[in-house]
C-alpha cells in the first residue's frame, strides 16, 4: 500500500471518528434515573424535592408508567386512613410479619425503612394531588393495608408526571439505558441509545436503576427462578437491562428467585377473564393426570398457588360440574380478582367463553367424566376416582385430604362437566442488586458503590424465597417507598459531590 494510500485512509477513518463523537448526543443532569414506571417515577420525583436541580428520566418504552399503571392500591401500616377508621395495623406488627414470613432471609433494614416510610409515603401522594377511593384487604379476613388509587396506578403516576416540568424533570422515551459510567469507582452516568440506535452520554452525580425486573427474559429467569416457563401478565420489555448493567458495573445480587406469583392463568387470557376466573376459585383442581394436589384455599394467596403449581410441573386444570357453572353465573364468584372484578361478580358471560376456551384448546367439556378425562389427556380412571373422593367430602363437609374448608367443597356431580387449563403467572420479578436501606448499591466487595442506587423490582432484599401477600399493595408500595428513599438520599449525596 502506497504512502498516499495510507495518509488517506487514516485521514478519512480520523474524520469517521469525529463526525461519529459529534453526533453522540451528550447531557448533564444532577440525577438520571433509568426507567419510568413506578419506582422511577417516585425517585426522579422525590430527588428533585431533595435537592437535585435537575433530573433526566430514561423510558425505552414509547410512553412510561410500566407495570405501576396496572396497581390498584398501595400498602401502609398506621396511615390516617386507617387510623379514620379504626383500622389498626402497627409499623412494629407489620414489619415482623413480613420478616417472619421469609424466615428472616429478607434485609431487615431495608424492609424497616419500607414499612416505617409507608404511612408518610400516602400522605406524600396526596399531598400531590394523587386521590385514594377505598381502603380494603385483597382476601377474606385479611389485613386492611390496601390503599386504592382513584383511577388506579395509572392515575397516580399521571398526578405525578404532570408536575415534572415545574421540577426541572427530564422525560426521555424510548431511549434505553445500556451502560453505568464509572469514574473513581463511583457511579458517573449512563449511557444510553435513543429509538433511532443513536448513542446517548448523560453525565449525573448519581444513578438510579428502576427498569423493573426481567420477567420477559427467558434466560435470566431460567438462570435464577424456578419458574422458566411462568406465563408474564402485564409486563412488556421487562428484559433485566438495569440488572446487567448493574452486574457490569460490579454489583452483588440478592433475591433474584423471587418471583411475584399470580393467580393461575393463561397466555393471552386478561385479568379479567371470565373463563379464567373459573380457575381462580376455590373448588377443584388437578394435575395433567387428574389427581388432586393441594387445599384449593390457596387461591387466596397467590405465592403459595404459584409455588404448587411449580411443584407439579406448571399445568393445572380447574374442574367443574353444571351446578357450579351455573352457580357462578347466577350467584356469582366466591374470589375476586382484585378490585376489577370483585366477590359475587356474576359470570353472565361464561357458556360463551367456555365454546371459546374449548375452540382455543384452553377449556375442555364432556357429558361424562371419562369423556372429559380423555379430552384433557388425563387417565379416565384416575380423575373419576379423583372426583368420587372429592363428593365424599361435599357430602361430610371435611376436607380428609388438604383440610380445605368445606364452605367452598362444590361437589363435581351433574354433567356435562368441565376443566379448564391453566398455568403459573406472574407480575414480576422481585429480586436483583443488593442494596442498603437507602437502597445503595453493593458491589462484590461488600461495599456500597457511590452514586448507584436500584429500586422497585431491580432491588433485592424484601423478601425470603417467596413473594408476600400477607398485606395487599406490597408491590407497588416498595416500588414507590424505595424510590423516594433512593430519590431523598440521592438528592443529599451529590451535595457532596463536585
Amino acid at each position: 500500500m502506497s504512502g498516499f494510500r495510507k495518509f488517506f485512509l487514516t485521514l478519512f477513518s480520523l474524520m469517521f471518528c469525529v463526525s461519529t463523537a459529534f453526533a453522540d448526543k451528550t447531557m448533564s443532569a444532577d440525577v438520571v434515573v433509568v426507567g419510568g414506571g413506578g419506582s422511577g417515577t417516585a425517585a426522579a420525583y422525590s430527588a428533585a424535592q431533595s435537592g437535585a436541580k435537575s433530573v433526566i428520566v430514561l423510558e425505552k418504552q414509547p410512553s412510561p408508567g410500566g407495570t405501576g399503571k396496572f396497581s390498584e392500591g398501595i400498602f401502609g401500616a398506621e396511615s390516617k386512613m386507617q387510623q379514620e377508621r379504626n383500622i389498626v395495623l402497627l409499623k412494629d406488627d407489620a414489619f415482623k410479619m413480613i420478616m417472619n414470613y421469609s424466615h428472616w432471609r429478607a434485609n431487615a433494614k431495608l424492609v424497616r425503612a419500607f414499612v416505617n416510610k409507608s404511612p408518610e409515603t400516602i400522605d406524600w401522594l396526596e399531598a400531590q394531588g394523587v386521590e385514594f377511593q377505598e381502603l380494603t384487604a385483597n382476601y377474606p379476613g385479611g389485613l386492611q393495608s390496601w390503599h386504592i388509587f382513584k383511577g388506579r396506578g395509572k392515575t397516580m403516576l399521571e398526578t405525578l408526571r404532570a408536575k415534572f416540568p415545574q421540577l426541572n424533570i427530564t422525560l426521555l422515551s424510548e431511549t434505553a439505558g445500556k451502560s453505568i459510567i464509572m469514574k473513581d469507582g463511583k457511579a458517573a452516568g449512563v449511557i444510553a441509545e435513543d429509538v433511532e440506535g443513536e448513542k446517548v452520554i448523560i453525565n449525573a452525580k448519581a444513578v438510579v436503576i428502576a427498569t423493573g425486573g426481567f420477567l420477559n427474559n427467558k434466560e435470566m429467569l431460567k438462570k435464577y427462578t424456578r419458574f422458566p416457563d411462568i406465563v408474564p401478565v402485564g409486563n412488556v420489555g421487562k428484559t433485566g437491562d438495569g440488572i446487567q448493567m448493574m452486574i457490569d458495573a460490579g454489583a452483588a445480587l440478592e433475591g433474584t428467585e423471587v418471583v411475584q406469583s399470580y393467580r393461575p392463568g393463561m397466555p393471552g387470557e386478561a385479568t379479567d377473564s371470565q373463563l379464567i376466573a373459573t380457575a381462580r376459585q376455590p373448588y377443584l383442581w388437578v394435575d395433567p393426570h387428574g389427581e388432586r394436589f393441594c387445599d384449593e384455599m390457596i387461591i387466596f394467596q397467590w405465592p403459595f398457588a404459584g409455588n404448587a403449581l411449580e411443584r407439579i410441573g406448571g399445568l393445572m386444570y380447574a374442574v367443574f360440574d353444571t351446578n357450579t357453572k351455573n352457580y357462578m353465573m347466577q350467584q356469582g364468584l366466591d374470589v375476586g380478582v382484585g378490585v376489577m372484578v370483585p366477590v359475587k361478580t356474576k359470570l353472565t358471560k361464561l357458556d360463551a367463553e367456555l365454546d371459546r376456551g374449548i375452540k382455543q384448546g384452553i377449556a375442555y367439556s364432556g357429558k361424562t367424566i371419562e369423556e372429559l378425562a380423555q379430552k384433557m389427556g388425563a387417565d379416565p380412571k384416575v380423575l373419576r376416582a379423583t372426583i368420587e373422593r372429592y363428593n365424599t367430602f361435599a357430602e361430610k363437609k371435611h376436607d380428609d385430604d388438604f383440610a380445605k374448608d368445606p364452605k367452598y367443597i362444590q361437589a363435581v356431580a351433574k354433567g356435562p362437566f368441565y376443566a379448564v387449563k391453566s398455568m403459573p403467572t406472574a407480575l414480576g420479578t422481585l429480586g436483583g442488586a443488593k442494596v442498603t436501606e437507602n437502597l445503595q448499591v453493593v458491589g462484590t466487595n461488600g461495599k456500597v458503590i457511590d452514586g448507584l442506587y436500584a429500586v422497585g423490582n431491580d432491588a433485592g432484599g424484601m423478601y425470603g424465597d417467596s413473594y408476600d401477600l400477607l398485606m395487599a399493595g406490597s408491590t407497588i408500595g416498595f416500588a414507590v417507598n424505595s424510590g423516594r428513599i433512593a430519590g431523598e438520599h440521592a438528592g443529599k449525596y451529590i451535595s457532596t459531590v463536585k
